[in-house]
């Protein structure tokens, strides 16, 4: 098995704990475009408590990556991000919180 699949072997599993319903396409891909940041393990988690973090989440990845118009909206479906997750969680795996904000705002044609 390669270190990517374990990585999504990881996430699939993390998701599972956590109940958010996962569509293994869409996971892999979007794993798949984070290239070998999923590897380190500071990059490959997302801290929620950093508003610097938070701000490049929504400016490279919401604005950016998936083309949305920056607004109080985005704020929202970060918001969402982290209560799926869950805020006390440690373990926010970066591949999983953009998951989660492609569903939640509806992209996933973007990794067609």
């Amino acid at each position: 098995m390669s270190k990517f699949d374990e990585a999504v072997a990881l996430y699939e599993g993390e998701m599972k704990k956590l109940g958010i319903a996962c569509d293994a396409d869409l996971l892999r891909k979007v794993a798949k475009g984070l290239g070998p940041s999923i590897y380190n393990a500071d990059s490959s988690k997302v801290s929620s408590t950093d508003k610097a973090e938070m701000d490049r989440v929504k400016a490279n990845f919401l604005v950016k990556k998936l083309g949305l118009a920056d607004g109080p909206a985005l704020d929202a479906g970060i918001k969402a991000a982290v209560d799926a997750m869950g805020a006390s969680n440690r373990n926010k795996y970066r591949a999983i919180f953009y998951y989660v904000l492609v569903q939640h705002f509806g992209k996933a044609a973007v990794y067609g």
